[in-house]
Order: structure tokens, then C-alpha cells, then sequence
């Protein structure tokens, strides 16, 4: 956690802290698919938030819990467009065992796909670029294609979104 958070403040240019809060509401869990649904994590973590009056803190889960959207098999993660928050899991991006450098690979991807559910929370969509982390990623060798941080448009737009969020909260 340590790596994604390092990488996070470097990709953002902002502080990011760590926080432990262990748990997840029962109805996540879809016993069929033996998955859990990420929408009710990201409402769950909404509401769990204490500190949910500042409009540019964003919160983001990081599971094992092999995530889905209905129309999905699966998911790395989900965030709500330009919401608060935001959810990625590790269940598939775990590689084996012995794979060569596996931590470090787990780690890369880890960081790679936490900045990309964030870049969403700030308003960001999927970018044609597949290098950038706003790249979409429809399996673990997309994830290990991208370069890990944003491309100058889509770091142009969040930092517009950011400077459009703070003119909103002057008085």
C-alpha cells in the first residue's frame, strides 16, 4: 500500500494518506457469482466516509474481494464520475506465484489501477491512449502496458476539473 500511495501523490500532485477501515456491507456479496458487487462498495464506502463534507477529498478502497458490474464478469476497480469515491481489488491482478518479481508486479499494477479509478472520481474517462493510465483495461496485460501515469490531456483535464472544484468552494 505503501508503493500505490507513493505513486498516487506523485501521479496527483497531493498529499494521499493512508487509512485502515476493515469491513464491507453484507449485500455486496452475490453468492451465484461468488463476487461482490463493487456499486454497493462504492455506497457503502460513501456513507462510511466521516470526513464527507470536503468536496476534494476522495476516498479509495483497496480489497481482495473479486469484484463485478452486472453486465461485467469482472472488475480492477469502479468510481463514481467525478464522485468521491472510488474501489479497486487485487483478486485479479495477483500474478502466480512464480512469476518473475511477482511483488513487484502486483505492485505495479496495484498503482497503475488505483490512479486510474481515482482519475475517474476527478471526472476523467477512458482515454484512446492505451500508454496512460486512463487507458482501458480489459485484462492484467492492458494494466502492464500502461506507463502508470497520465498523459498531458488527460492531467490538462483533471487539473481543470480541480481548479474548477476549488473556484466552487470560495466563498
Amino acid at each position: 500500500m505503501e508503493h500505490a500511495r507513493a505513486h498516487l501523490a506523485t501521479a496527483f500532485g497531493d498529499e494521499v494518506a493512508l487509512e485502515v477501515h476493515p469491513g464491507a456491507p453484507a449485500d455486496a456479496y452475490d453468492p451465484r457469482r461468488d463476487q461482490h458487487l463493487s456499486g454497493r462498495l462504492l455506497g457503502w464506502m460513501a456513507q462510511e466516509d466521516a470526513s464527507g463534507t470536503s468536496e476534494d477529498r476522495r476516498v479509495l478502497g483497496v480489497t481482495g474481494r473479486d469484484l463485478f458490474i452486472p453486465i461485467l464478469t469482472f472488475v480492477f476497480g469502479e468510481a463514481q464520475l467525478g464522485g468521491r469515491t472510488a474501489v479497486v481489488s487485487i483478486a485479479r491482478l495477483r500474478p502466480p506465484p512464480t512469476a518473475p518479481r511477482a511483488a513487484n508486479l502486483l505492485r505495479s499494477r496495484l498503482a497503475k489501477e488505483c490512479a486510474h479509478e481515482l482519475g475517474h472520481a476527478y471526472s476523467l474517462r477512458h482515454c484512446d491512449r492505451p500508454r496512460c493510465v486512463m487507458g482501458r483495461s480489459a485484462s492484467v496485460m492492458d494494466v502492464d502496458g500502461k506507463e502508470g501515469l497520465f498523459c498531458a490531456d488527460c492531467r490538462a483535464r483533471m487539473q481543470d476539473f480541480k481548479q474548477r472544484q476549488r473556484g466552487s468552494a470560495l466563498p
